[in-house]
């Protein structure tokens, strides 16, 4: 994959005045308007707050009108006009108008589409990404101003990735914009030396937006493909700019190795296939290849860090022809390693599940056991799941039907939901309704 797939021109898709296309459409434009703004004026709180309103004008007006020709420009357009609304107020207008009413002509504002001019064709979405991992923030601000900006995330979808309160991460977001302009940071790719600085993060951000799209944690769908294409995007492009750096590449090949399995994740009525049920014949043999070459060459280099281990893993996954043939012995000393290298409550459970396949179900519910007073993870569905599934492995039908039924009531992904509800009806097929509170 070596482009992005909405290459060709969003308007030309009859169905793209849909509810659900200009949804999608909008969740791509946005880091790409928001980058057009903070490069044209500089004040990333006050254009973030711009783009958010000419999307939401966006997703009223499109579905009734139809999406216009040029959609990039028309949010473009309407943002920037949003931003000096904003500097004409009396809260902004002594800080702000002079500025912004000398770089734009009131023409420009209110003639042709912003965007229309070659230059404003590029795509600074890494530019972007890069300013939202500024050293200023914290590295939780980081990630979620840049999910929020660049991935396009809502703030309950951020909340459920770092597992807090929507609350807390709405705050978060809210000090990170301010922080950011209190920094004075200008829209331009940092030099080398704090290019490295902000890496980490920036690998961070852009893992976190992948998982958000592989597998959601809100809404009706279990996947959200523009988030994972975005991800796998934006890695490429950051992979070019560091060809060399082999926790940059791994983390590439963790992508493309985990979403080659896309197309047998879900069923025909979008429902949940777990991998162990999967029509591996379905699985993208070009991004498997891939990946599966970017890891070899990866990890001979030197250092390993936790996305090469994460590839290694997915890799083994993928190798195995079927279920049955998978190498778990392999799988389960890369998570040890994974686990001295970036301990996880998330690395734990899924040592425990490989701890399981090696040693039998009931060693891998005593590993599992040590995650219960962990406050990241002793409520979480994923917990309970896995549990569940242990509990079944040993027989245990009615344990594993009341936790599958717990876990069912965790998520917030409907799909999932419908999966472990499922499990629990053929464990336990007697019992109905949801599970007895806690």
């Amino acid at each position: 994959m070596t482009g992005h797939p909405r290459d060709g021109h969003p308007a030309d898709d009859p169905s793209a005045g849909t509810g659900r296309r200009t949804e999608d459409l909008l969740r791509e434009l946005a880091p790409q308007v928001l980058a057009a703004l903070v490069r044209r004026y500089g004040d990333f709180d006050t254009c973030e707050d711009a783009v958010q309103e000419a999307l939401l004008a966006a997703a009223v007006q499109w579905p009734a009108t139809g999406v216009p020709a040029t959609p990039r420009g028309w949010l473009i357009t309407v943002a920037t006009r949003r931003l000096v609304d904003t500097v004409r107020s009396e809260h902004a207008r002594r800080r702000r108008e002079d500025r912004i009413a000398l770089a734009t002509p009131q023409a420009e504002l209110l003639g042709r589409p912003a965007d229309s001019s070659p230059a404003a064709d590029r795509d600074d979405s890494l530019t972007l990404l890069f300013l939202c991992c500024h050293p200023a923030l914290t590295e939780p601000s980081r990630i979620a101003l840049t999910l929020r900006a660049v991935g396009g995330l809502g703030t309950a979808q951020i909340a459920a990735a770092f597992l807090v309160p929507e609350a807390t991460m709405a705050q978060r977001i809210t000090r990170a914009k301010q922080a950011v302009r209190s920094a004075g940071a200008t829209f331009r790719m940092p030099a080398a030396a704090d290019r490295a600085e902000r890496l980490g993060a920036v690998q961070h951000v852009l893992y976190l937006i992948f998982n958000e799209g592989y597998s959601s944690t809100v809404g009706g769908s279990l996947t959200a493909p523009e988030l994972s294409t975005e991800a796998i995007r934006l890695t490429r492009l950051l992979h070019r700019s560091l060809p060399e750096h082999a926790e940059t590449a791994g983390l590439l090949a963790l992508m493309l190795l985990t979403d080659a399995r896309r197309p047998a994740r879900t069923g025909p009525h979008g429902e949940l296939v777990p991998l162990a049920e999967q029509d591996r014949d379905r699985w993208d043999r070009r991004l498997l290849d891939e990946g599966t070459a970017l890891i070899s060459r990866t990890l001979p280099l030197g250092r390993v860090g936790p996305y090469q281990l994460q590839a290694a893993i997915a890799a083994v996954h993928d190798e195995a022809a079927r279920v049955e043939t998978t190498d778990w012995l392999q799988i389960l000393a890369l998570y040890g390693l994974l686990e001295q290298v970036a301990p996880n409550p998330m690395v734990t459970l899924n040592r425990a599940v490989a701890t399981a396949m090696v040693q039998g179900p009931a060693a891998g519910l005593d590993l599992l056991a040590t995650l219960g007073s962990d406050r990241r993870l002793a409520d979480h569905h994923r917990l309970l799941a896995t549990r569940a599934h242990l509990l079944e492995l040993l027989g245990q039908d009615a344990a594993a039907a009341d936790a599958y039924r717990q876990a069912a009531r965790r998520t917030t992904s409907a799909p999932e939901r419908r999966h472990l509800t499922a499990r629990a009806a053929r464990l336990d097929p007697d019992r109905t309704g949801p599970p007895a509170p806690d």
